[in-house]
């Protein structure tokens, strides 16, 4: 069964950059494309009266944008099977729910209204918390600096053997034809001057031959694919493990990371370095589970 690439849409410019690039990663990937808009509209229908009790002005709306979301697919995609829905659900409950059954979610990082802002700060990285797929979230504005095709950067952790995250990055610059960017940042001791390369035998160079090594060894060990032809960068970077991200990411295609979960009492939250890159990041980021899907 060839799993969809899943996009949610709210008719936002945001959401539009999310559907065309959902379109273009499913013709790419040769995969149906699933529209998706989600709203607790229902809830909010009784407190005005509706002009016609069995279609509710907002049930209205939302089918109207699905529809027109749907035939922006048909025309710039073709040969992509389209289909949308519309679900009367919160966002994240809808998104997760459709994640069990899919190849790839995709939103953007801004939405409708006064608070649009305050969409990435709830369903992107809630979504990319509990998303049982890779969650690719699409920045609101065009980058500064063009995106060099197939560029596709990866941020590698401190697992010893290749995460999902890996795999997956890998498989998405195989079908770009490009190229694989991987990325191992590294702290120096508190004493270290940052802005000078580490001394031979110091404790800085050390953390930098200790992070070369671990790089080599993940990449080592991975394997996607047709991945036959990619060709592999490898960069190893002193500083915050976000901040090396975002940098790297400037003029990339895509920027990949692991989920970095965390227990606590709201259940599994995305980790700082993932929240850092989905709201600073100059290009759309995938975030991928840290364990397989169940």
């Amino acid at each position: 069964m060839r799993l969809p690439v899943v996009v949610g849409v709210d008719g936002s410019e945001s959401s539009l950059r999310a559907l065309d690039w959902a379109a273009a990663e499913a013709a790419r990937s040769r995969l149906p494309l699933r529209i998706v808009h989600a709203s607790l509209w229902e809830h909010y229908e009784g407190l005005r009266p509706p002009v016609d009790p069995e279609h509710p002005v907002e049930q209205v709306l939302a089918e109207r944008l699905v529809d027109s979301a749907r035939n922006r697919v048909r025309g710039l995609r073709p040969e992509v099977d389209v289909v949308a829905d519309v679900q009367p659900e919160d966002p994240v409950a809808a998104l997760v729910r459709e994640s069990h059954e899919a190849a790839v979610v995709v939103l953007g990082s801004r939405g409708r209204g006064r608070i649009a802002g305050m969409l990435l700060g709830s369903v992107g990285p809630a979504l990319a918390g509990r998303s049982h797929c890779p969650v690719v979230v699409i920045p609101a504005r065009p980058p500064h600096t063009p995106a060099e095709p197939g560029r596709v950067v990866l941020g590698v952790g401190d697992a010893a053997e290749p995460a999902p995250a890996a795999v997956y990055a890998l498989s998405r610059a195989a079908s770009r034809h490009g190229e694989l960017v991987a990325v191992r940042a590294w702290r120096s001791p508190a004493h270290a001057l940052l802005n000078r390369p580490p001394l031979p035998g110091s404790a800085a160079s050390a953390h930098l031959r200790e992070a070369e090594e671990h790089l080599e060894t993940v990449l080592g060990a991975l394997t996607g694919p047709d991945d036959s032809g990619t060709v592999v960068h490898r960069s190893v970077t002193r500083g915050p493990a976000h901040q090396v991200l975002i940098e790297a990411a400037e003029g990339a295609e895509l920027l990949v990371v692991g989920a970095r979960r965390s227990s606590g009492w709201h259940g599994l939250q995305l980790g700082p370095v993932g929240h850092a890159v989905l709201h600073y990041a100059p290009c759309p980021v995938a975030v991928v589970p840290d364990a397989p899907r169940g």
